[in-house]
């Protein structure tokens, strides 16, 4: 199943999505949704708790617990399904690719692909790459403690499963658009080339 007008931005921490998703939709507020992974809901807030080192849960927990956040993303009040049937464009800051390289990095790849089997496609996937040690030092660059999974070997290991996962999906991806985007260039030149990807996708005018 794909879900038409649903966008979503995947990369390792410190690739720039969050920075990306602010410019797209300030192009357009009334239309252009933003959402991220975890959510600001009960169960993201618990996630966070738990990413900020907190407390400590089984791997396979965690994998379990992101695909319930995910599902109130998506099905909740006030969820991207509900905005997407009010007309709107949803943008988010990560979706269950995260979690089918994030997860499996730690857990195996058996538990984070059984319980996101179920979700949808999005109907476009922009994908930054980037070195994770250049990512890491944008990551170390900002304020604020650093999350459990912000190390180096980590971020090497994620970023192999991501580009297994999204390579994956350019040979399967069931309508879905796959764009690759070189992280490294400067903000204004990704922003520019996200808007005019979109335009030529049709999903904005």
């Amino acid at each position: 199943m794909l879900l038409k007008k649903f966008i979503v931005f995947e990369g390792i921490d410190g690739a720039g999505t969050s920075t990306q998703i602010k410019k797209l939709c300030s192009r357009d507020p009334k239309t252009l949704i933003p959402t991220a992974e975890p959510t600001d809901r009960a169960t993201g807030r618990f996630l966070r708790q738990m990413l900020a080192g907190d407390f400590k849960v089984d791997e396979r927990t965690s994998a379990y617990l992101f695909a319930a956040d995910r599902c109130e993303h998506l099905y909740g009040d006030g969820g991207v399904e509900e905005f997407l049937k009010a007309g709107k464009i949803v943008v988010s800051d990560r979706y269950f690719f995260s979690s089918l390289a994030y997860q499996s990095a730690t857990c195996g790849n058996e538990i984070p692909r059984h319980v996101n089997a179920p979700f949808p496609l999005p109907e476009v996937l922009f994908y930054f790459e980037i070195n994770p040690e250049i990512s890491l030092k944008r990551v170390e660059s900002r304020s604020g403690a650093k999350e459990i999974y912000e190390k180096i070997e980590y971020q090497k290991k994620t970023a192999a499963l991501y580009e297994n996962v999204i390579s994956e999906y350019e040979d399967n991806k069931e309508g879905m658009s796959v764009v690759r985007i070189d992280a490294t260039k400067s903000i204004e030149e990704i922003s520019e080339f996200i808007y005019k990807t979109l335009i030529n996708l049709k999903i904005i005018r």
